[in-house]
């Protein structure tokens, strides 16, 4: 049902300078949107959450480059409400299916002294808001460059936040909890270093924003349906506390370029005074379009182990040999070179993973540095790194192709950029065709260090461009993708769901570098999670370095059970066993877990969830009656109670609890758990303690 009105204008005394307000509620009338156009003509916003303010009024629009800006000076021609309700199946997720239920409200508005037309569309959902600027194909506009994007996001107070800097090329940073007015003065140690990165502003922050308000309303901005256009982050005015948008500028310092017809990615806010429906969300599924690819049997969850963490802590290497100061393909000699003794990636290591992987029922094996190139990959602003099909040596791609299929196990292909952009998409369709021919079905890529063109930026239009066209790419080849160090995603594996995965995030291999804080993994399914899975790569379970490098003295923060608690808490499509072989044959009763635990699911429960501190949820495995809960801690050691009655009434099944130990401490004693067996029903309620850092695991089998 479309209701259209045209030139209706409520005047509103509270609001001041405003000439018009025009209001649309969610279905469940908790959120309300009030659009705002001021005397001058200047288009706003405000927010509410059962009748309290959430977010201020406050401003939108564009400054434009060259040209005569879209920021006031506007009329209403119309607007049109309209409500919208379905329910759509993903190819994988966490639940089944998704329902998409929202109010919308499209404003027509008009430019009086250029004649411009920009249209701002928003929806409100239950647990929040999306709304986009759209541009219609029209006389008066047709090519533009965006310098800034006015929208703002005025806060109602000085609230808690879990916030990284904001920064051009990387997300990889541990979160700091702070007030916003805090930001400021917190901005240095929060920037940590990265083999890229740019931080732009003292106050400048990355969405996804988490926030918490004094009276226990959870706000969550962040953007959806990023497509040719520029990352938003946000700079906080401290002294208003009003955040307003921040383009990544391409290598001009330019912000994005647009040709009408044509729509910006949609901005979300999301709320709620319970944390369990932000992490319940779909609005950034719901804002990006239907799934384009027709078949998609080719698209299927795995779970996998590599040749990864070995190389990551030091023990192995991605080089092959020692002997090349630098390396020119197609004219270095790799024949006569010495092997280093540390490569990884030898026919006889994979083929080592590979029967572990068919041993222990696994899908995948994930192999790096297998192709020549690596000796001189990074810091060198080297434009024709790797060809994505020449193996080492010691690395036979037929034979272990056909001793990987004798076993029932699947080869995924790793392509590291170097984030030499224009030499991976030379080389794109040969490297696609090259993994069809030999039976690779996915691809884990990389963008790490500065990208080439020189100075562009990861979080540019440019390079956004770029993560799209390799995604399409991909699903013409019927290849899935796991895109690491490049931008977080932003729902669009809704429309291509051979999107399986991404980083863009501080994961495990930080772990390796020093360290995470024991919280991290309680704040990144409210922040970087909410955009789509994350390949975080768990289940270490020997936390000391050391043990692996001697020269390697960091330690992974984190309990056994915190670990196993990952696969199901950091939801993926995309399941790494990440620990060598070796430590996992030293805990096989608690590698079961790991083994037992589910991909794909019909369903998800949030059953506890305060950001940094805690989250406990349960999945029900695609396609059958059994059930994995998961319980990550962060700041302090826990009760967690937790009730069963998400079980089928009907049914009865048995538990494994994998637990911290009385003693468990993730310093010092991380590799203390218990696990028990016991009956269980949907009356059954559970009492569980959690150490800092810790967690427990749950698998729960129909009997």
């Amino acid at each position: 049902m479309i209701r259209k009105l045209i030139f209706t204008v409520i005047c509103l005394l509270n609001y001041s300078n405003t000439i018009l307000a025009q209001v649309v509620i969610s279905p469940n009338k908790e959120v309300q949107l009030d659009f705002i156009l001021q005397e001058n003509g200047t288009p706003g916003y405000k927010i509410a959450y059962k009748n309290k303010a959430i977010i201020k009024s406050s401003k939108l629009g564009f400054t434009l480059k060259e040209s005569e800006n879209l920021d006031n000076g506007f009329t209403l021609l119309d607007y049109e409400t309209s409500t919208f309700d379905e329910t759509w199946k993903p190819v994988w997720g966490e639940e089944s299916e998704i329902r998409n239920h929202y109010n919308e409200m499209l404003v027509k508005l008009k430019q009086e002294s250029t004649g411009r037309l920009m249209n701002i569309r928003f929806r409100v959902f239950d647990e929040g808001v999306g709304f986009r600027y759209e541009f219609p194909e029209q006389p008066n506009l047709g090519h533009f460059v965006i310098e800034d994007e006015k929208t703002q996001f005025a806060m109602t107070g000085d609230h808690t936040a879990f916030w990284i800097p904001g920064d051009y090329d990387t997300q990889e940073y541990d979160y700091t909890e702070s007030r916003l007015s805090e930001i400021r003065g917190l901005m240095d140690k929060s920037i940590t270093g990265n083999l890229s990165q740019k931080s732009f502003s003292s106050t400048g922050v990355q969405t996804s924003l988490m926030m918490k308000t004094d009276d226990g309303i959870y706000i969550n901005i962040h953007e959806a349906a990023l497509i040719d256009y520029s990352v938003l982050h946000l700079e906080l005015d401290d002294e208003n506390m009003v955040f307003n948008a921040w383009l990544t500028p391409d290598v001009q310092g330019t912000k994005p370029y647009m040709i009408a017809p044509a729509n910006t990615p949609w901005r979300t806010v999301m709320v709620s005074d319970d944390a369990r429906d932000i992490l319940a969300s779909r609005i950034t599924y719901n804002l990006n379009d239907p799934c384009v690819i027709e078949d998609t049997s080719w698209i299927k969850p795995v779970k996998y182990v590599g040749v990864w963490w070995e190389m990551i802590t030091g023990k192995s290497s991605w080089a092959y040999t020692n002997d090349f100061k630098a390396v020119k393909l197609g004219v270095t000699e790799y024949g006569t070179a010495t092997a280093n003794g540390t490569h990884g990636a030898t026919n006889k290591r994979v083929k080592e993973l590979i029967d572990f992987a068919a041993l222990h029922g696994f899908d995948g094996v994930l192999v790096e540095g297998w192709n020549v190139g690596w000796e001189d990959w990074f810091g060198h602003s080297k434009d024709y790194v790797f060809d994505f099909v020449t193996p080492y040596p010691d690395f036979n791609v037929d034979e272990i192709q056909a001793y990987a299929k004798s076993k029932g196990v699947e080869m995924i292909m790793h392509h590291e950029t170097s984030s030499s952009v224009r030499n991976y998409e030379r080389h794109l369709d040969a490297a696609y065709q090259f993994m069809k021919d030999h039976g690779y079905n996915a691809v884990k890529s990389g963008y790490v260090g500065d990208i080439l063109p020189r100075g562009e930026n990861h979080y540019s239009q440019w390079m956004i461009n770029h993560y799209q066209y390799a995604i399409e790419k991909a699903a013409n080849y019927e290849i899935m993708v796991n895109a690491h160090e490049a931008v977080r995603p932003t729902g669009i594996a809704r429309t291509y769901p051979n999107l399986i995965g991404n980083e863009s995030a501080r994961g495990t291999e930080y772990q390796a570098f020093g360290g995470s804080k024991p919280n991290h993994v309680t704040v990144l399914p409210f922040t970087r999670l909410i955009g789509g899975p994350m390949d975080y790569t768990p289940g270490i379970f020997e936390m000391d370095i050391s043990k692996l490098n001697p020269n390697n003295n960091s330690h992974v923060n984190s309990t056994i059970a915190n670990q196993l608690a990952l696969y199901v808490t950091m939801y993926s499509p995309l399941q790494m066993a990440a620990d060598l072989p070796e430590n996992y044959n030293k805990f096989l009763d608690a590698f079961q877990f790991v083994k037992d635990v589910a991909v794909d699911w019909d369903k998800s429960v949030y059953l506890e969830a305060e950001p940094g501190s805690y989250i406990t949820i349960a999945r029900k495995a695609k396609g059958t009656n059994n059930w994995f809960v998961g319980n990550v801690n962060g700041k302090q050691t826990r009760e967690s109670n937790i009730s069963l009655d998400f079980l089928d009434k009907d049914k009865k099944y048995t538990a494994t609890i994998y637990a911290d130990a009385k003693d468990a401490n993730y310093k010092t004693n991380p590799q203390a758990y218990t696990i028990r067996k016991m009956k269980v029903t949907n009356k059954t309620k559970l009492s569980l303690n959690s150490v800092e850092g810790g967690g427990y695991a749950i698998s729960i089998m129909e009997e």
